[in-house]
């Protein structure tokens, strides 16, 4: 008894006992930690396609974000980890190849086929692990929940791209671009790699079948018919309210000049 109360007054024992509760801590954290799917290796490609990747890659890409994708300074950021879920995306809605550096993307007609964008991509995603590309189950919005979809757009989206997906205004001459009529493919692969302004919103913060319930809302609002005459835009109050200051200004100057014109 003696001998266990002289150890517990030892001058080491506070330090022993410290190492002991963090090598606890670490074997809970590691067994515990979640998964972070970011980090999945991307799927397997052929060798040829990742050759073919890296030729269109030189040709197109390097200049502005190094040959091996390692980015250059005030041209292009790193590639290194992005995943081809972020090429596939910035390729195939043409804001890749940018116009120049220090420009914000805009959506326009891609310059590369499918085929041409996933041997990009698959070269991209041969430089490190990174998001790739969705499944097929997730962006074919079969047995999705669009008002699941709503919810969840209106907490974590609408703020920035308006209730509508119209989109809105930034800070600094920045905006967030309209929805309307993109693919839920590209809606899907924008949550998972977070272009330009937008946050990543991985598979911790929302799941694949959030996503794709996101999409669906969208399709589902831009496909229905406006119940309501014309949308003017879906912009919202600021839009209606300046149609309608307009009109009802014109409406009130056109009777005062013929009220006047009657009285003379």
């Amino acid at each position: 008894m003696n001998s266990l109360l002289d150890l517990r007054r030892h001058p080491a024992a506070i330090l022993v006992l410290l190492l002991a509760a963090l090598a606890v801590m670490g074997g809970l954290y590691t067994a515990l930690k979640p998964t972070d799917v970011q980090a999945e290796a991307p799927a397997a490609a052929s060798a040829d396609d990742v050759k073919e990747g890296d030729k269109l890659f030189q040709a197109n890409c390097a200049t502005c974000h190094g040959k091996n994708g390692e980015g250059i300074t005030d041209a292009g950021p790193s590639l290194v980890g992005v995943g081809a879920a972020a090429v596939d995306f910035q390729v195939a809605t043409g804001r890749m190849p940018l116009s120049g550096p220090g420009v914000q993307a805009k959506r326009k007609a891609p310059q590369f086929d499918q085929k041409q964008i996933d041997q990009m991509a698959a070269f991209v995603a041969s430089l490190g692990n990174g998001p790739s590309t969705p499944e097929a189950e997730y962006t074919d919005l079969k047995g999705a929940d669009p008002a699941h979809g709503g919810e969840l757009y209106r907490v974590n989206c609408a703020m920035c791209h308006n209730f509508n997906g119209s989109g809105g205004a930034l800070t600094r001459g920045k905006f967030a671009p309209t929805l309307e009529g993109v693919e839920p493919k590209h809606i899907y692969e924008a949550m998972e790699t977070g272009p330009q302004n937008m946050p990543v919103f991985n598979d911790q913060n929302l799941s694949p079948q959030d996503k794709e319930d996101i999409a669906a809302y969208l399709d589902e609002m831009h496909s229905s018919p406006n119940q309501g005459g014309n949308d003017l835009g879906n912009l919202g109050p600021v839009a209606d309210g300046v149609f309608i200051w307009t009109l009802g200004i014109g409406l009130f100057l056109g009777a005062a000049y013929w009220l006047t014109r009657k009285s003379s």
